[in-house]
């Protein structure tokens, strides 16, 4: 089924061409935000890549009061605004507020749903209203096939410009596993699929600075199932030095290796595309 294509600046989300939303979990220190969004330009730029700079200025879904959340939301933006001025990228972050969309919809320009709160209908309806592309992350108790739900909440305040992104589903406890049917199913909705490969191998329940909180041997082998399924974006959370991070440091991908983990893939999307035609 061919999907809606979503004009963002120069990206074209739903076309041919592979897509990447990355960069760091939370926004931490700005010398290491600003440091990693250079790597990503450069990566990017040399393979060509269309990317989206993520990072959350806010993160209040953490498992303990303990854990590490965010800047907030005027220091957080900030140092995204920075970012974007200084190396061109489009930006993506969480928004879990209503009270906070219109502020965050000054400065960055795809507004994410957060997976827990993908069904909050006043939130949807509040960021679809703002006309951003609105990214909605797939429920880990959803079935694919009724993301159309949480969709058909922001397309009814007029906005079309939604992307769905795939992020595991819960099995048994704890553990999230990748159906790749999902993929299919959740294109058959008409909006741009990506698939979150770097949330889907985090191990719940055990601290994400452990480094048993997430599995990084699988992430070659998901991205290559997901690419090879016909996604037409990847969301991969990266970071100078992932065991320091302070979110999801045992899930995501040393930016210096990103160049290496993205290359077989772009040759297979390559192979994707030649078969869908």
């Amino acid at each position: 089924m061919s999907v809606k294509k979503i004009q963002l600046g120069d990206i074209t989300f739903g076309a041919d061409e592979l897509f990447l939303i990355t960069g760091p979990c939370v926004i931490e220190d700005e010398s290491i935000m600003m440091r990693t969004a250079e790597q990503i330009k450069e990566v990017t730029t040399r393979l060509n890549i269309p990317t989206v700079y993520k990072s959350s200025f806010m993160k209040d879904n953490r498992s303990s009061v303990d854990y590490y959340v965010g800047p907030g939301i005027e220091e957080g933006l900030r140092i995204l605004e920075k970012i974007k001025k200084e190396f061109g990228f489009s930006l993506i972050t969480d928004i879990h507020f209503p009270g906070h969309v219109d502020q965050v919809a000054e400065v960055v320009d795809i507004l994410q749903i957060p997976a827990y709160l993908a069904m909050q209908t006043s939130l949807l309806t509040k960021a679809g209203k703002t006309g951003k592309v609105i990214n909605i992350k797939h429920p880990q108790f959803l079935a694919p096939e009724n993301m159309n739900k949480p969709a058909a909440k922001v397309a009814s305040t007029g906005n079309d410009q939604i992307i769905l992104t795939e992020r595991g589903y819960v099995f048994g406890y704890n553990d999230l596993i990748v159906d790749p049917r999902s993929f299919y199913e959740m294109r058959q909705t008409g909006y741009p699929v990506v698939f979150d490969v770097t949330h889907s191998i985090r191990k719940y329940g055990i601290p994400s600075a452990d480094p048993n909180g997430g599995a990084r041997q699988y992430l070659e082998t998901l991205a290559r199932a997901g690419v090879a399924s016909g996604v037409d974006g990847l969301f991969v959370e990266t970071h100078p030095c992932p065991n320091e991070a302070l979110c999801d440091a045992a899930s995501q991908l040393d930016v210096s290796q990103l160049e290496n983990f993205l290359k077989p893939l772009l040759e297979l999307h390559e192979i994707e595309v030649q078969y869908r035609k």
